[in-house]
């Protein structure tokens, strides 16, 4: 997807439900979200959550869909020889590339604060040389990050810092800017031209129409993080309504059916696995219990006459 000659996107994820959701939609790749993640184990995006437990929720992603998989990798947690094993790790699990940024372990969220350092270009390359040399995947794709305009340097480092990393061996580049106007992006692209794909998250830029991404010559959008503001906005709104009116019976109309949470856990894929393999009698059995849960899910709501409270 990075090296189509089209402009391809990208959409966040933070768990496995919420990656098969962006795969049904019709996208055709997923970006694991650092902060996305971060946030729904609820820790701060400063790799408070360690390599092994975003490891482990990249793997349900990987495992309940069949489109690629971005991992956003941070900083690769640590140096040359942590994002290296990254690779093989995430290789192991269907993961289709990483991105890793040009900051200092342990990072910060890019929106946050002003003049963060950066790592040394050097030692940034040499990190991303030992990851292209430890895949086995030739489709393996290792995406570095400029931070320069994050952290306050001029175009001229900006430019300077995505040669070097493409000259290591990395497959794009991904430039980030947190102005509010594509300003920085414009002014990259018009002196990078199409020596290298490039990459782009344009979260604070949202206003700008995707075309004008389109004739820059931008190679993949990554739409980063709306899934998991969606969710909260979501959880916000029902746990205070749920919590104000003391009842359910409103909030039902809202939600998606406990039925549609058994579709997207792939409850069909059992009863048929449970066909083929299970004997006769415990088929049965199993059968029943199904229908017994799919009988309670699909059970009408109502109101109490004596308490108000909801019940089933």
């Amino acid at each position: 997807m990075v090296k189509s000659k089209d402009l391809s996107f990208l959409m966040e994820a933070h768990n496995g439900l919420s990656a098969r959701i962006v795969e049904e939609t019709g996208f055709k790749g997923i970006w694991a979200s650092g902060l996305s993640i971060s946030a729904a184990l609820g820790v701060r995006d400063s790799n408070e959550a360690s390599w092994t437990q975003v490891l482990e929720v990249v793997e349900f992603m990987s495992d309940n869909t069949t489109v690629p998989i971005l991992l956003d990798g941070d900083t690769g947690y640590g140096n040359f020889n942590n994002a290296r094993r990254l690779v093989r790790k995430l290789e192991q699990r269907g993961v289709a590339g990483v991105c890793i940024e040009d900051k200092l372990f342990p990072k910060t969220n890019s929106f946050i604060g002003e003049s963060q350092p950066l790592a040394d270009t050097d030692e940034f390359c040499g990190k991303i040389t030992a990851m292209k040399e430890a895949q086995h995947d030739p489709d393996f794709q290792v995406i570095a990050r400029v931070e320069a305009f994050i952290a306050g340097w001029p175009l001229e480092e900006a430019l300077a810092r995505a040669e070097a990393y493409r000259r290591a061996g990395a497959d794009a580049v991904l430039i980030h800017s947190k102005k509010a106007d594509p300003s920085d992006i414009e002014a990259f692209m018009q002196h990078w031209g199409n020596r290298h794909p490039v990459v782009i998250v344009p979260t604070k830029y949202y206003k700008t129409p995707t075309e004008v991404f389109r004739k820059m010559g931008i190679s993949t959008v990554i739409w980063a993080n709306h899934n998991v503001r969606a969710s909260i906005t979501a959880m916000q709104d029902m746990s205070k309504k749920i919590f104000e009116q003391e009842s359910i019976l409103h909030a039902e109309k809202s939600v998606v059916s406990v039925n549609e949470v058994f579709r997207l856990q792939r409850e069909d894929e059992l009863r048929l696995a449970e066909e083929k393999y299970l004997p006769k009698d415990k088929q049965l059995n199993a059968e029943e219990e199904q229908e017994a849960n799919f009988a309670f899910a699909a059970a009408p709501v109502k109101e109490s006459a004596k308490s108000g409270k909801l019940v089933q």
